[in-house]
């Protein structure tokens, strides 16, 4: 018997309107929390540490990619490290910062965190649950 996947989502897609810097920017940002690229098609490309988890794309319908409001992706962190490194690469290559690594309370006691803007506007985020608090 296959052991049941936990995860409530299979994957999701961002759009950007600069492909080949978008893929530049996620190739260098999500090594640092040990992802990938998985899967490639024209105009897309999957990244995951197994699975395509999260996709990269030209819109589909050929219209402008758009940034949702109130909307953002949470990536896995490891260790605070990992957030920190996470942080400062998508800093160095071009994203924004929406918030500095650090704990974020109003979370719960074990959330440690950070968001930036990635090249389109998309707000990303690592975060990691100290189990040990």
């Amino acid at each position: 018997m296959a052991s049941e996947n936990l995860s409530v989502i299979s994957h999701i897609s961002i759009g950007t309107n600069s492909f080949e810097r978008a893929i530049s920017f996620y190739d260098k940002v999500l090594i640092t929390l040990g992802c990938k690229q998985i899967m490639q098609h024209p105009g897309a490309v999957a990244y995951g540490r197994e699975f395509p988890e999260f996709w990269v794309q030209t819109p589909i319908d050929g219209k402008p990619a758009t940034v949702g409001n109130g909307s953002h992706i949470g990536f896995v962190a490891n260790s605070k490290e990992e957030v920190h490194a996470f942080y400062e690469a998508a800093l160095n290559n071009g994203g924004e910062d929406d918030g500095a690594p650090g704990p974020r309370p109003d979370y719960g006691e074990a959330y440690y965190g950070c968001f930036v803007r990635d090249l389109d506007g998309n707000k990303i985020e690592a975060t990691f649950w100290n189990e040990e608090l």
